[in-house]
């Protein structure tokens, strides 16, 4: 490191916690573990209103500065660096592609993905077409300038990491990867009665279950589709559980569900980590429909309940899941009916998921992501 001076090192953390979904967790568990991993630096920790009082001071090392300005604004690009400049900092880790243009002191930056590349769809925004354009050459400017000028891109899978060396043109040394971890409160014992959870939300009998957002690339309208041909050729009733913090997009999708008259769909909203352990446990399988993902976290944390997993097989989750889930293509409605009644009608299959999902679940750790990452600010204090 620099001298034997105490470098500074800065982490944009407005996404931490759960306001901030999938990089909420992501911010939360690197911040909160790095800090307390790390006496040889000083931290500065940048948060929003909505999470400086829950970000909790873990040593002398480490001081908040509350920041009153949103993701993706104009304000971000044109106020923010100087916030940020204004702390001398050594280096900075923005936990997002959202790296002010003007920066320009050493930082490393995070990419989960290339959803926004991959998937542009005026289906995935509430922004006018003209609008939507303009944030989209916004959104390609931003994130090759965070890539190329970053001193490291980290990056949560081989999947996403070949995406980026590929898209972007950038070094594979360049390009770190820190897989994710499966929160500390999965692991614990049920704190509540799972059908006195289920009872709250008005959930009965037996479902399948996804946890996470509603974004056009998860595919809940194909997985409501598929749901409704499985109800048309099986007698049994069984319910389809759709986990997720009531927002737009989740509207749309119960506006779907509606006009299709699928039956015994629920949709409780966002839930805590502890209720989750419930709708994990009674869950006749997760099933994760997506198109995309850079990562994807919730299939994990339903093998640490031993909830099987029947997954798409698209993007990063054939690495991250391996032999652990059940796969279909998702572009195959055929495929997906086939599968999920397989994984519906084969017990041995499950119980066989369910032995393998606790095995697989070891190779994924927050502590390490946190070590690994602050191991990539040490080399780059030095580089």
């Amino acid at each position: 490191m620099k001298n034997n001076k105490k470098p500074k090192i800065g982490i944009d953390a407005r996404f931490y916690g759960p306001s901030g979904k999938g990089l909420g967790r992501y911010t939360q568990e690197i911040t909160d573990r790095i800090i307390a991993l790390d006496s040889e630096a000083d931290y500065i920790v940048f948060l929003s209103e909505d999470n400086f009082d829950s970000f909790q001071i873990v040593g002398e090392n480490c001081k908040k500065i509350k920041i009153n300005i949103r993701w993706y604004s104009w304000q971000e690009q044109f106020i923010l660096p100087f916030i940020f400049l204004k702390e001398k900092l050594d280096l900075l880790h923005f936990t997002h592609f959202n790296v002010p243009i003007l920066y320009n002191r050493p930082f490393v930056v995070t990419i989960h993905d290339l959803i926004l590349t991959k998937f542009p769809s005026l289906k995935a925004t509430l922004l006018s077409p003209v609008m939507y354009y303009l944030k989209n050459i916004a959104y390609r400017l931003v994130i090759n300038h965070a890539i190329k000028q970053s001193k490291a891109v980290i990056t949560v899978s081989q999947f996403t990491a070949n995406d980026i060396i590929q898209q972007f043109k950038v070094s594979p040394q360049k390009v770190e990867i820190t897989y994710e971890g499966v929160a500390d409160s999965f692991f614990g014992n049920d704190s509540q009665s799972s059908q006195s959870v289920l009872k709250k939300y008005g959930i009965e009998g037996k479902y399948f279950l996804y946890v996470g957002n509603a974004y056009p690339h998860k595919n809940l309208d194909g997985l409501l589709k598929v749901f409704l041909n499985f109800q048309k050729r099986h007698a049994e009733k069984i319910s389809l559980v759709l986990v997720g913090k009531e927002d737009y997009f989740y509207t749309q999708i119960k506006k779907i569900a509606a006009n299709l008259k699928v039956e015994n769909v629920y949709f409780p909203g966002y839930v805590s980590d502890q209720e989750l352990i419930s709708f994990f446990s009674q869950a006749i399988f997760y099933v994760f429909p997506s198109f995309y993902e850079g990562f994807g976290l919730p299939p994990l944390e339903a093998m640490t309940r031993g909830c099987p997993v029947l997954s798409s097989s698209q993007g990063s989750l054939p690495e991250i899941l391996s032999s652990a889930a059940h796969y279909f293509n998702p572009y195959s409605s055929d495929d997906f009916l086939k599968n999920l009644e397989e994984m519906y009608e084969n017990e041995e299959l499950r119980s066989r998921l369910r032995l393998a999902g606790f095995e697989r679940i070891k190779m994924f750790s927050w502590q390490n992501c946190a070590k690994q990452t602050l191991d990539i600010y040490k080399k780059c204090l030095i580089n």
